[in-house]
């Protein structure tokens, strides 16, 4: 059955963590979702985890959930502070929205050591430069 279902593809909305240029107090990231697309995205739900080993000792965050009513045509919205100690476990979001009456759904992982100035490109409408998972 499940075989059966049809799960549309996810190709323009992207994940993305970048530096801030200013930090509060220990956030020193920010995550954004980034709508590349031509079309709103509509009862948007964003969970987001981190999990992994770090020096022996096995972590998992907390689940946080957020929703959007709506998420413009090309723009990006902030989601959460990133605090760095965070950045050495992999990062989760788990992101869900509708176009139209289509459910669509996708998960980006930034595994540990991905968000590094190496990897950082112009990330589009935020306005900065980061990491992004398309």
């Amino acid at each position: 059955m499940l075989k059966d279902i049809e799960r549309p593809k996810v190709t323009d909305v992207a994940m993305a963590i970048a530096p801030e240029a200013e930090p509060e107090q220990e956030a020193a990231y920010m995550a954004y979702l980034i709508n590349l697309g031509e079309a709103t995205l509509e009862n948007v739900l964003v969970r987001s985890s981190g999990y992994g080993v770090h020096e022996g000792n096995r972590y998992e965050t907390t689940e946080l959930r957020r929703f959007y009513p709506s998420i413009a045509p090309q723009s990006a919205i902030q989601i959460e502070p990133v605090i760095e100690e965070a950045l050495v476990l992999s990062n989760q979001y788990w992101v869900s929205f509708y176009i139209g009456k289509v459910l669509y759904d996708r998960k980006y992982v930034f595994v540990p050591g991905s968000v590094d100035p190496t990897h950082y490109i112009d990330l589009p409408f935020v306005g900065t430069n980061g990491v992004m998972i398309k």
